[in-house]
């Protein structure tokens, strides 16, 4: 999912800020389309989402914004939920942002937050200690960028491991074992990437397409991971999801 895919020999269509990176890495000439990227402007893709300015445009899935939506579902889940870790990559552009959010929503909700940064593969166990010696309830992931691409399954069986409900980001890490997940429909942004490409085959410039914000959204959750840590989820929780695993 977070790969690349070619439409022609002019044109990129890129999933994720990893693939876009390398992809802006090895030119400035051909167009490329993002089909999901949480900071397109932080991560240093496109000057502005109303005027990109380069070679590259496409989608942005939000994650930073709707963190603050994700601890909400994440009380809901868990009922009484009053202490929370937060998994984050202090080094990630969209960590400050997705940060701040949750704190937001968290003093709305009367949720108290304990940030643990994660910075390379060697701090994925401690942390997961230090949330669990903390008395952490449940975990909000942040963790972004090549950690989570390449050590996404230690996470998620840490988290089933420790017992700690975890909310995530992205559809992918829910079908793979964690708890629960809410964010843009990915299949949706793919379809929308193809519009642009529609666009640039007919001769409009990258440069001159505004970067486009998710229409749709997805709330899933796993059954089977809520048995493994002992967790019942509430029959409304279970109602409002758009995909239930069991």
């Amino acid at each position: 999912m977070f790969g690349r895919r070619r439409i022609s020999t002019c044109s990129q269509v890129l999933a994720g800020p990893t693939a876009t990176r390398s992809a802006k890495e090895a030119t400035v000439t051909i167009p490329i389309v993002m089909t999901f990227d949480s900071d397109p402007v932080g991560n240093g893709f496109v000057a502005s989402l109303a005027r990109p300015g380069g070679n590259i445009t496409g989608l942005s899935n939000l994650a930073s914004d709707l963190s603050g939506k994700r601890l909400e579902l994440l009380r809901e889940i868990v009922p009484k939920l009053s202490r929370v870790a937060v998994f984050g990559t202090s080094t990630s552009p969209g960590n400050t942002q997705a940060l701040s959010e949750t704190e937001f929503a968290a003093g709305a909700l009367g949720v108290k937050l304990q940030y643990l940064d994660v910075l390379s593969p060697n701090d994925i166990e401690p942390t997961f200690r230090t949330a669990t010696k903390g008395r952490a309830e449940a975990v909000m992931m942040l963790i972004a960028g090549p950690i989570l691409n390449s050590h996404g399954t230690q996470i998620l069986d840490l988290a089933v491991k420790t017992r700690l409900p975890a909310i995530y980001n992205r559809p992918n890490d829910v079908e793979g074992g964690g708890l629960a997940s809410y964010g843009a429909n990915i299949d949706d942004l793919f379809r929308r990437a193809a519009t642009y490409v529609d666009k640039i085959l007919k001769g409009a410039k990258p440069a001159d397409l505004p970067v486009e914000q998710p229409k749709k959204f997805e709330f899933i959750i796993n059954l089977k991971t809520a048995k493994q840590i002992g967790l019942t989820i509430p029959p409304n929780v279970l109602a409002r999801a758009d995909k239930v695993i069991k």
